[in-house]
């Protein structure tokens, strides 16, 4: 049995995608661990849905959080990780974070390690990259690459780009999907909030935070409340701009605001409403070819979906005809796709989303998964 290390540089708490991949390849034969970072008050070496966690902990971790200690405390995980896995069979490194420890431990110490490069995203054109710091990750990369057996990453755009830049084998795409699930369409927004039958429930779940299109939501649902008060709006989640939509939803009737809810009853939620709202900030390449995890959570809880006017998000919802491209990021753009989408053929939608879903769950990219770590040996 092969032993794999899947690193993540997080506390592994709350990443789903990791936890996913590590399961599909517990089924399917392997030894596998997940290598994160500790952090009180979670446990060292712990259990999650029977998947060995190993939080390394770093006696730098404490200090101040000054960009060289940061380097420091980095160096000091790679260092303890490398020291105690540098035996085992297969390196899954998560974003280009990780990807050092298995190249250090393939080049010095166990040649025969094998290395799986999951780039969770377009990772040397993130948002807030730039200058010296951008020239340094893209020259890291382009040097670490070499030594990947297997690349996965998250949309065929960027894995086209990773063709280009490095003359490497096109990467696998792993999508973060949900499992396959039938869905019994639930009303928990209308009874929690009083939301009328005659409304229109538009939701938007997720990270509510910088470069998501938060504010132009607000501002798109704050002119709409003026006319048309059957258009209402759900926010769940949590995230920096959290306080901005609690605020709004106090002086707006079309504007709600509930908390994160558990993965496992999330989608109980999400089916509760009539449309599913992906924003994205045109800011970064990264963010132009993404492709969010909440769009494959509405395919799954079967409500169409209104998008912003990017690459690999456009051409999922126009090729499979499940919802509205918002032909401008704007408030006005988004504005005019919502009043477009109330008029769509609501039963033509709902059996396009309903043969997509058999395409985008998890069953089905785990085969992709567990296809690539076969071709390894």
């Amino acid at each position: 049995m092969k032993m794999v290390v899947s690193i993540v540089l997080n506390n592994f708490k709350n990443d789903s995608r990791v936890l996913k991949e590590a399961i599909s390849l517990q089924n399917g034969g392997y030894d596998i661990r997940v290598i994160a970072i500790h952090e009180e008050p979670l446990r060292e070496f712990d259990t999650i849905s029977n998947i060995p966690v190993h939080r390394i902990k770093v006696k730098s971790k404490e200090w101040s959080k000054r960009k060289f200690i940061q380097l420091i405390k980095y160096f000091e995980f790679i260092y303890r990780t490398v020291k105690e896995y540098r035996d085992v069979d297969i390196f899954h490194c998560n974003d280009l974070n990780t990807l050092p420890i298995g190249v250090i431990v393939k080049k010095f110490f166990n040649k025969n390690a094998k290395i799986v490069y999951d780039a969770h995203e377009y990772e040397t054109e993130i948002f807030g990259l730039k200058g010296i710091q951008k020239k340094v990750i893209k020259s890291l990369e382009k040097t670490f690459i070499k030594y990947v057996d297997k690349t996965i990453t998250v949309s065929d755009r960027i894995a086209k780009e990773y063709v280009r830049l490095y003359n490497i084998e096109k990467p696998s795409l792993v999508l973060n999907t949900p499992s396959y699930k039938e869905i019994e369409k639930k009303n928990i927004f209308r009874k929690v909030f009083g939301i009328g039958k005659e409304q229109t429930i538009f939701l938007y779940q997720g990270s509510i935070s910088g470069g998501r299109g938060i504010e132009i939501l607000l501002e798109t649902f704050k002119k709409l409340s003026k006319e048309n008060r059957n258009i209402v709006i759900v926010f769940i989640g949590y995230g920096e701009f959290s306080n901005l939509v609690q605020e709004a939803s106090e002086r707006y009737q079309n504007i709600y605001f509930h908390e994160a809810v558990s993965p496992q009853v999330l989608l109980k939620y999400t089916s509760s409403a009539d449309f599913g709202i992906s924003t994205i900030e045109d800011s970064c390449l990264s963010y132009r070819y993404c492709l969010p995890n909440k769009m494959f959570e509405y395919i799954m809880a079967e409500i169409p979906l209104i998008v912003s006017n990017l690459d690999e998000m456009r051409n999922l919802v126009e090729s499979n005809g499940i919802g509205i491209v918002a032909q401008d990021n704007t408030s006005n753009g988004l504005k005019e796709a919502i009043k477009e989408a109330i008029g769509l053929d609501k039963e033509k939608l709902k059996k396009n989303i309903q043969n997509l879903k058999r395409v985008y769950n998890w069953e089905e990219q785990e085969k992709i998964l567990l296809q690539l770590y076969r071709e390894l040996y």
